[in-house]
């Protein structure tokens, strides 16, 4: 028999509480989720480049609307920000935390974790926007990592491509022939929170 720590548990479904079905569904489909595929009694949305979904409907939780509270992670929260504020979804401002509290506006630095948004749903039902871009150890197997869309592939790259500046700098400022290989480590390391290449 296998232990606990051995057996895959995916977390795929969490079901939000809502008062108007049609009201919500007209709200997730703004926000560009997926629409997915479910049996009448149960409307499910899958956020672009999710491996999770919302589940709402008529009797589908006895939770209170509004109470949801869901991290959505993205890699580049500026963006994010307006393309929501252009798409008519109220979003509050840009913040990270200061040794006094929250600060308005984007980490100086950008640093990972640091930076968040906030928007809630016509029942106000709260998503909190989290700007990722290396992750902590331990959070990512190197075997698994992946990229969710093209611009999250192509932001990993963008930074990759400062990074191996400052690289070619330390160098003397000689081409790097190996550069694929460079690129290679310092993205998967950047996912898995390993130490990233020099």
């Amino acid at each position: 028999m296998k232990n606990l720590d051995q057996i895959d548990m995916l977390l795929e479904v969490t079901v939000i509480p809502v008062t108007d079905v049609e009201r919500a569904k007209e709200f997730y489909s703004r926000l560009g989720w997926r629409l997915d595929v479910t049996p009448p009694w149960v409307v499910q949305f899958t956020p672009r480049g999710s491996d999770a979904s919302i589940h709402f409907g008529e009797g589908a939780t006895t939770a209170e609307p509004g109470s949801g509270r869901h991290f959505l992670i993205v890699s580049d929260i500026v963006e994010t920000h307006e393309a929501l504020l252009a798409s008519g979804i109220k979003v509050g401002p840009l913040f990270h935390g200061g040794p006094d509290g929250p600060v308005e506006g984007p980490d100086p630095d950008r640093r990972s974790y640091f930076t968040r948004a906030e928007f809630a749903d016509p029942d106000g039902n709260t998503w909190i926007l989290q700007e990722v871009t290396t992750r902590l150890p331990g959070r990512v197997d190197a075997d698994d990592t992946s990229y969710a869309s093209i611009a999250d592939l192509a932001a990993a790259l963008r930074r990759a491509a400062v990074a191996h500046g400052e690289h070619e700098k330390r160098n003397g400022g000689e081409y790097d022939e190996n550069w694929p290989d460079w690129y290679a480590e310092y993205m998967v390391k950047a996912q898995t929170g390993e130490q990233l290449p020099q």
